[in-house]
């Protein structure tokens, strides 16, 4: 009862937490001279992290295996990823501006586990034959470290589309091939109007200030680095996944809705990356790729979950 108790006092507390946060990052976004606010933010991220982890830490000592056989500890250890990963893009970039678009994600993830989940589906429970098995731990934790890495760099290149949201913005150097991490903005500008002509600023060839230009390629960077993190955690998390499957089933793929669904994601992820690499691709156009990895990793994750039928479905709906 103790622990109980214990748990639901740290998920409220993260999701208030994460609350908090999240208007701390906004404010310090629409505000950015006042003080203070970007060491709040950081300090609100760190203090939610740590009650997530302890959260899932008081869950493992109760249940005795590793807290992720069901929805709402795979929720908390995701939430508790996502701002794991902040802090290190936050770190890698110098920019508290990061915690305007991963909070929000956090702060859903969180209140999705602590307010919106039955009961039922909260209690620890024994573990079925086939999670017996040490990987539950290699498994699950990789591919869920690897969603909320993903999830971080896409957030990250849909922050650079509304950064230069009707700008043509060309980015040098933040690519391997291409010169190092070092990124260098350009604005593309229009041919000089001609005599007695009116110069009319298109949404296109708008100025952005040098400030923007900076976050911007910034933001791309650090969306590159972070998903060139999680890309390789996703494929050692489907490479065990289908090494414990032939150990429970007997069988290393069985096309089951969320085994596809993976694919699905290594893919986008692989041509992000090969676009990048070896394409040269920067800016806008690998950035639309990204978003649409953010889309495709829920759907992965949660989507087939909730609402397909396999081996990896919780039930909820159908």
């Amino acid at each position: 009862m103790t622990l109980v108790l214990l748990q639901n006092l740290l998920d409220n507390c993260a999701f208030a937490i994460l609350l908090g946060t999240m208007l701390v990052y906004w404010l310090g976004a629409a505000f950015p001279r006042l003080p203070y606010l970007e060491g709040i933010g950081t300090a609100g991220m760190v203090t939610a992290n740590l009650a997530m982890a302890t959260l899932l830490a008081a869950r493992w000592l109760e249940a005795g295996y590793f807290p992720l056989s069901n929805l709402y500890e795979s929720l908390f250890f995701l939430s508790w990823g996502v701002t794991a990963a902040h802090l290190v893009a936050e770190a890698m970039s110098g920019s508290r501006l990061v915690g305007v678009a991963t909070a929000p994600v956090a702060l859903g993830i969180s209140a999705f586990g602590a307010l919106v989940l039955p009961e039922t589906m909260r209690d620890s429970a024994p573990l079925v034959p086939a999670l017996k098995s040490n990987w539950l731990m290699m498994h699950v934790s990789v591919m869920m470290l690897s969603y909320a890495t993903l999830m971080v760099g896409s957030l990250l290149a849909i922050a650079f589309l509304v950064v230069t949201a009707g700008q043509s913005v060309e980015l040098h150097g933040s690519s391997v091939g291409t010169g190092g991490f070092r990124s260098v903005a350009k604005l593309a500008t229009s041919p000089a109007p001609r005599e007695g002509s009116v110069a009319v600023l298109t949404s296109t060839t708008a100025t952005l200030t040098p400030q923007r230009l900076t976050l911007a390629a910034t933001l791309d960077n650090i969306s590159y680095r972070m998903i060139g993190l999680g890309f390789p955690l996703l494929t050692i998390g489907i490479i065990a996944g289908g090494v414990w499957a032939n150990e429970a089933w007997g069988s290393y793929w069985s096309w089951d809705p969320k085994e596809t669904w993976a694919l699905i994601t290594w893919l986008v992820f692989a041509a992000y990356l090969h676009a990048r690499i070896t394409r040269g691709w920067q800016g806008r156009r690998p950035a639309v790729l990204a978003g649409t990895g953010f889309a495709v990793v829920w759907i992965c994750y949660l989507g087939v979950n909730l609402l397909g039928k396999g081996l990896h479905s919780y039930g909820w709906f159908f």
